[in-house]
């Protein structure tokens, strides 16, 4: 791997959604999130992050191994779907020869051990190395791989204008039970659907975690945004209807600890519609732009796609 980055990064991605559901609530029947003030549709940092993780899975360690000898070493997924967390922590203290009943000791023997398991764990898994994660499961009472705080954050994806959530009846011939075949020959169902609407979410990278505590690097980062541009290209489902990362703007500080507030970088890009176009339906109906004279000279953007 790589040496750590020596960076700071600021980013926003910009992502639409056509006839699907990009985020449903739990709590509001999956309908899509919604701020309800205000009327602009919101998707989670959770939602994207699960993306990104799938997406380094499906590049690095296609078969899902519970191994940290198969597939690319470095690039385990850590927070996966039916996989307990308990299990993954194990691996360390299996890979360093400790079990429940020499704990005790090898931590009387050597205080650092648990920055060894720690260090084992951002080694070995992408997305603790990136997001950090918190690795006490307290299954059993030595099982602890502490908590890392990562490098990479996201805040939660916001809709550029207010949208409408709209609810559209469906059909289907399939029948569920035996008596219902006896009654009827269809069933009703209902889909939740935004039209059209393009999300706006922003990020952080800290060279100084990066270099400090999980060793995120110039080849994690060059994945990272590999995995943003494609996230939702492995995650296609008729619920979410055509989703796609229309682009990635990228800001690289010239010192590890940066150049200016992240908000002054943020503030510069600016996404307004097109004059005339009152319902957008395709992302050609905005305009991206960038102040250039809001950023410092030492701050170097670029657009990724």
């Amino acid at each position: 791997m790589s040496e750590a980055i020596k960076n700071r990064y600021e980013f926003v991605i910009l992502f639409d959604v056509e006839n699907g559901n990009p985020n449903g609530d739990p709590d509001a029947g999956n309908l899509p999130r919604i701020d309800p003030e205000s009327g602009y549709g919101i998707v989670t940092d959770v939602c994207l992050k699960r993306k990104i993780r799938n997406y380094v899975a499906t590049v690095k360690d296609p078969d899902y191994s519970q191994d940290i000898t198969e597939g690319e070493q470095g690039y385990k997924i850590y927070i996966k779907e039916d996989v307990p967390l308990n299990r993954s922590d194990a691996m360390a203290y299996k890979y360093l020869g400790l079990d429940d009943k020499s704990i005790k000791d090898a931590k009387k023997k050597d205080p650092d051990i648990d920055l060894k398991v720690r260090d084992f764990m951002c080694r070995n898994f992408f997305d603790i190395r990136t997001f950090g994660a918190v690795m006490t499961t307290f299954v059993k009472a030595a099982l602890n791989c502490g908590q890392v705080r990562g490098p990479v954050q996201l805040g939660f994806a916001r809709s550029i204008d207010p949208i409408i959530s709209q609810d559209i009846t469906i059909t289907r011939v399939a029948i569920t039970t035996e008596k219902d075949a006896e009654d009827k020959k269809t069933e009703m169902g209902r889909k939740n659907i935004v039209p059209y609407a393009l999300y706006r979410a922003e990020g952080y990278i800290s060279a100084n975690l990066a270099k400090k505590v999980t060793g995120f690097s110039e080849d994690d980062l060059e994945l990272l945004w590999q995995a943003i541009i494609n996230m939702f290209e492995i995650d296609h489902s008729a619920a979410r209807g055509k989703m796609a990362v229309r682009e990635l703007i990228v800001f690289k500080h010239s010192t590890e600890l940066g150049d200016c507030p992240a908000y002054k970088l943020f503030d510069a890009v600016k996404v307004n519609k097109v004059e005339d176009v009152v319902y957008p339906r395709k992302y050609q109906d905005y305009v991206v732009d960038i102040d250039k004279g809001m950023i410092p000279e030492t701050v170097e953007v670029s657009r990724k796609i």
